[in-house]
């Protein structure tokens, strides 16, 4: 039985009463969701021509000026080392994991954009991975003064005052694809404006070919890197780059999601708007929101923060997204998901979305309803439907590693004794990735964005509503899907009672 269609978003737009009141940016949003599908298969055919390993003069030539900006900053630690090693004998633990954070720093956008990644990857990847690279999350030089106005004015062809009333010439923040600055439209609009680093589009083409053939290489030497899937790992994040730089598609992502949150009747988050006529591949302006990071809304408006309602909220919020139209935001840290003075949401840096099909929706209903019901076989078709898991593949084999692995960590997460903690949701989807990598399999990326928003809504819990326990939300939440979405869910999870 086919399973149920998502919304057409040309026709949840064309039934805004929001965007009905701006005629502009609607008449753009369908320009927009016209080019979006396209745009994006562009995006994933490059993303698997730059990761395909290639021993072409364009490769070598990346390779070697990628080799000599890596090596003028991992040199001089490798040489100190081995003096060290030489008089001392075997160095200390971690000395490895230094050099590779001194090649991060030397490698320019590309390698701090990877770091970063690793970071927020807290419960996917190994806990001294993701520690060794916390300080990415906040490393960036900001630009030379004046480039940003320079690089506005060059993309649009008018001067700065033509555009803005005001400009504030320091930067809100500065990060590794560009930086944010605040201003002022003529008309007293408050807006943000992002201009993109300067030559940053061949930067990463240049990485991302070194580091095909740096993986295909490591695979070629190495057991564990194959298992890892290192060239998977790095098409995958070529795919995600590709479409970060390119400042439409976050214009897009912000027109879909805001869509989306008013067809689902939510009136507690607020969604910064593109502005139209300023929206370019290396320079976007949108209306500015305001808000502190949820991590540090209880100290700003500790009146109107009641973290039990923002947890139900952003829960709901971030799956019903996903679930009923087939978009969500993929880069939910706390940096991104604001607290405002009213104690609601404010979304921002939409860079990053997650897109799944009628398939894959019903995909993620199953591995979602098989965690419910504590049934490892059905998360487990579940991921084999989204396409994490090949058909054919011995699914007993697999719930008998993954439930060794889940009893050898902490017998509470099978047998549901206990509260359900951020900790232990983290050890459940690392054994999940860990049992699919040793058997040679990798998630898509839709899946990966998917469950590192499962891990931020953790966090999100842990900082605002630490006393909840998680598995008293499972209930209720599919209470609401499918009171909600009765026609939809109700043929989906049909299939797998």
């Amino acid at each position: 039985m086919p399973v149920p269609p998502l919304p057409d978003m040309l026709e949840v737009l064309e039934r805004s009463e929001s965007f009905a009141t701006n005629p502009g940016l609607r008449d753009h949003a369908r320009l927009w969701l016209a080019w979006g599908p396209y745009a994006r298969a562009r995006a994933a055919e490059e993303a698997a021509e730059l990761a395909r390993p290639s021993l072409r003069p364009q490769t070598l030539r990346a390779v070697g000026r990628t080799g000599v900006d890596l090596a003028k900053g991992v040199a001089p630690g490798l040489r100190e080392d081995a003096k060290r090693r030489v008089k001392e004998g075997p160095l200390e633990a971690g000395t490895a994991m230094k050099h590779v954070q001194e090649l991060v720093k030397a490698g320019g956008s590309t390698y701090i954009k990877l770091g970063q990644f690793v970071a927020t990857a807290q419960g996917l990847l190994p806990d001294e991975w993701v520690d060794a690279f916390g300080w990415c999350r906040d490393t960036a030089t900001p630009l030379a003064p004046g480039l940003a106005e320079q690089r506005f004015e060059e993309r649009f062809e008018v001067p700065l005052e033509a555009v803005f009333a005001e400009f504030d010439t320091e930067p809100l923040g500065a990060a590794s694809i560009g930086q944010v600055h605040a201003a002022t439209l003529h008309d007293g609009t408050e807006v943000v404006v992002k201009i993109r680093r300067p030559g940053l589009r061949e930067q990463f083409e240049r990485d991302l070919r070194s580091m095909a053939l740096a993986a295909a290489a490591a695979e070629k030497a190495s057991k564990s890197a194959r298992v890892a899937n290192l060239s998977g790992f790095v098409e995958l994040f070529a795919e995600m780059v590709l479409e970060e730089i390119d400042f439409r598609f976050e214009a897009l992502n912000q027109v879909e999601l805001a869509l989306a949150s008013e067809a689902a009747g939510h009136d507690f988050t607020i969604f910064p708007r593109p502005i139209p006529h300023l929206t370019a591949e290396d320079v976007f302006v949108m209306t500015r929101v305001t808000g502190v990071p949820y991590n540090v809304a209880l100290e700003a408006y500790p009146d109107a923060v009641d973290g039990e309602r923002l947890l139900n909220l952003a829960i709901t919020g971030t799956l019903e997204h996903m679930i009923a139209y087939g978009i969500f935001h993929g880069d939910l840290h706390a940096g991104n998901v604001l607290i405002n003075e009213r104690g609601d949401f404010s979304l921002i840096d939409f860079g990053i979305a997650g897109r799944i099909d009628a398939e894959q929706r019903a995909a993620t209903v199953k591995f979602l309803f098989g965690f419910g019901r504590n049934d490892t076989i059905l998360q487990l078709q579940g991921l084999q439907a989204f396409g994490a898991i090949p058909d054919g593949a011995d699914l007993q084999a697999l719930a008998t590693q993954l439930e060794a692995q889940l009893n050898a960590i902490d017998p509470t997460i099978l047998s549901r004794e206990g509260d359900m903690t951020v900790d232990k949701l983290g050890q459940a989807l690392g054994s999940i990735i860990r049992v699919l990598a040793t058997n040679g399999f990798s998630l898509p990326k839709e899946l990966v964005l998917f469950f590192k928003n499962l891990l931020y809504l953790n966090g999100f819990a842990a900082t605002l509503a630490p006393d909840t326990n998680l598995f008293t939300q499972i209930e209720p939440t599919f209470t609401y899907f499918v009171g909600k979405y009765p026609v939809e869910l109700s043929q989906i999870i049909a299939d797998v009672m």
